[in-house]
Order: structure tokens, then sequence, then C-alpha cells
């Protein structure tokens, strides 16, 4: 089984390289991030063209979250993490696939720090952090992927001078990502790739950071310990990223037993 996450950074300006990548890659479940469309445009006839079925938590020009599946239809568990009723962005969604529990992620960025935006992220992070407690209890294979826009180690990212003001880079952002990571969860492509300099899944538009491969790594694949058993193989498709009019971010795989 191969399971995907991918911040499009917008669905319908990136909907050729999306149906692109789903032709070539053929994954059986793609977590997407960004789509920046609301319910009634999503372009839900095109995915369904592509041979997938999806579940979908949209949102007109920001945010917005979805899972799709090209083989068993999704079912939905959950939408929007509880513990803040005020909030009213879409980046949570969560459903199971022939007995895989699957979220797809779109955590805050939280810039600029010590705004209330930071204070938002960090405030997310912890509800993330308690619903991420009850899957592991679940005791079901359980994958938690997306956008997590934290850089977890110094190793992850070009450059610690150029994002050390950034709330990516931030200790407590870090310090957030390590405690749901240490409730008993596998960074898949950390673990299979202990060793990569550069394992890098997003470069910005900007300075020519593509072509200079000055990018960091914010995108994960966070495994429980019924997926990690199941763990074979952990991948940036960086083609993607080299694509005309790509996303500033790459697709990151797994394949699963």
């Amino acid at each position: 089984m191969k399971l995907v996450t991918y911040n499009l950074n917008g669905i319908r300006a990136r909907l050729p390289r999306l149906i692109e990548y789903l032709a070539r890659e053929m994954p059986d479940i793609v977590c997407l991030q960004e789509l920046k469309c609301a319910d009634d445009a999503l372009p839900i006839a095109d995915i369904e063209a592509a041979g997938y079925k999806a579940v979908w938590h949209g949102q007109k020009g920001f945010n917005g979250v979805a899972i799709l599946s090209r083989g068993a239809e999704p079912t939905l568990r959950q939408v929007g993490l509880p513990g803040d009723p005020d909030d009213t962005h879409s980046r949570y969604i969560e459903a199971e696939i022939d007995g895989l529990v699957v979220a797809s992620i779109y955590l805050p960025n939280g810039n600029p720090i010590g705004t209330e935006k930071f204070d938002y992220k960090l405030k997310w992070m912890e509800r993330l952090e308690a619903r991420a407690a009850d899957l592991l209890a679940g005791e079901q294979p359980t994958v938690l992927a997306g956008d997590f826009n934290v850089i977890p180690e110094d190793r992850d990212t070009f450059s610690r001078r150029a994002m050390a003001n950034d709330a990516l880079f931030q200790p407590e952002s870090q310090a957030a990502y390590r405690r749901i990571v240490n409730q008993g969860w596998t960074d898949a492509l950390r673990a299979l790739h202990p060793d990569e300099p550069k394992l890098f899944t997003y470069w910005d538009y900007q300075a020519g950071a593509w072509q200079r491969d000055a990018g960091f790594r914010i995108d994960h694949l966070l495994c429980s310990p019924q997926a990690a058993d199941r763990l074979r193989s952990a991948d940036v498709h960086k083609w993607a990223r080299a694509e005309e009019k790509a996303s500033d971010h790459a697709p990151v795989a797994i394949e699963l037993a």
C-alpha cells in the first residue's frame, strides 16, 4: 500500500499536476493539504475520473484538507480537532480505509512569532497531541500525514540562520512536535533515511530556492506502532516539485506491507 502526503498550494491551480501525479505514481491513499477551495467548488469529478474516491474538508481561499483512496471508499471518522469551538479553519480530516486510520493535517504556520498566530499554532499542536494520544490508544494501524509546518531538527533546514526567527523552527514548535512523536509514533521519512543531510520536502518560490536546493523538511508521515511494523519505504518525490507550475512542496510517499 502506497500512502502519500501532498500539500498542493491550491487544488484548482495545481489540478493538472495532481492528476499527472496520480497517473504516474498510482498511490493507494493520498492526503492533500492547502486546497484553498470551498467544498462546493472542489474538482470532485476530476478526482473521480482519475479513479479516486475522497472525503473533503474545504475552505474558500486558504487551508483545506482531503483524503483520496484508489481502492475502498474512505469512511469519514472526524473533521476538525476538538478543544476550540471557535476554530473555523479546515486543517484536519480523519478517515478509515481498509482497516487503516489516516489523518490529513495542515498545521498552522504561526508566523510571525510573538503574535496570536504563533500562540494559535502551539495551542493547535496541543489539541493534535491529545487526538494523537487517543488514536494510539485505539491500537489500530494509523498514519498522521501532512504539512506539520515544523522543521524538527537543525539538519532539516538548509540554513539555521535563515530560519532562526521563523515559527517553523522555534524551540517551542520543535518541542511540541517531539511530544507528539514521543508518544510512540515513528517519523517514517527520517526513520528510513537516518543519515540523509538534505531530506527536504519544501522549497520556496523565492530567491531560486529550488535551484539552490535551499529547502527544509516540514511534510511528515507519523506511523503508529502497528503501521510502523508494516513500513517498507519512504521517499520524497522531488520530480513533482520540478514540474512546470508545481506546488512549492514535493509529495512524500511511504509504502506499507
